[in-house]
């Protein structure tokens, strides 16, 4: 006796249909993404916003100097012509103790320190500023060296002080170098803060009694031909 259909049909009995859209990837992936609530990042334009840090910068920089100004008296690095050195006095490297230089009290001029560079306006004074890691800074105390051999005859110091450097380093320099000229050290930065010691090459010219007549400032001065003209100048009065 057979069974006849109700009508109503029945599944494979060994498989399962699966939905259409169940084999989309793309809307399969959409929906994934749905679930986790994917974002994407925004990118944001900033360059409307770098004039505005370029001026705040540049504020700063204004802001600072008028700070040093007030403060010291002096934004530009060294003391400029028609000024008076100020008066110290810094060991030498290869003779001097292994001290900070002396600014307060200074030299004086009738009692010099046989081991430190006194620079308290006795004579003329040639007078260059350097650190010991820079090549174009050591290069002019080599052009200090080089001019004062046509000077050697004439009442004028050339001398050097290396700014916020070690005794050890600046007398290593100072062999290595074979210089002869008064080099001497400033362990502290004292000597650089007084003279505001920013660049360099940087040497000071000055008369007799302290004065400034020049203040030479950049790679121009490594020549010794401009530097000795620069001296003679200086002696000319």
């Amino acid at each position: 006796m057979s069974e006849e259909p109700d009508g109503r049909g029945s599944e494979p009995s060994g498989e399962q249909r699966v939905p259409r859209h169940r084999l989309d990837p793309d809307r399969a992936a959409a929906q994934a993404r749905a679930s986790r609530h994917e974002r994407v990042p925004t990118v944001i334009d900033t360059r409307p916003y770098r004039w505005t840090i370029g001026i705040f910068a540049l504020a700063l920089v204004i802001a600072f100097s008028v700070y040093e100004f007030t403060r010291h008296g002096i934004v530009a690095p060294g003391v400029p012509s028609g000024g008076r050195l100020h008066d110290f006095v810094a060991p030498l490297a290869t003779i001097g103790p292994d001290k900070p230089a002396n600014t307060d009290p200074r030299c004086d001029p009738a009692h010099p320190n046989p081991l430190g560079l006194n620079v308290c306006g006795r004579t003329p004074l040639v007078l260059a500023f350097f650190v010991t890691r820079s090549g174009a800074c050591t290069r002019e105390v080599d052009t200090l060296q080089a001019v004062s051999r046509e000077f050697a005859a004439d009442d004028v110091q050339f001398a050097a002080v290396a700014i916020s450097a070690s005794r050890s380093g600046t007398a290593a320099l100072v062999r290595s170098h074979h210089w002869t000229i008064p080099v001497a050290f400033d362990s502290s930065g004292q000597v650089g803060t007084l003279y505001n010691v920013a660049i360099c090459p940087m040497v000071e010219l000055a008369r007799a009694g302290g004065v400034v007549q020049d203040r030479l400032i950049g790679e121009h001065w490594l020549s010794a031909t401009a530097l000795a003209a620069r001296v003679r100048a200086l002696l000319a009065g």
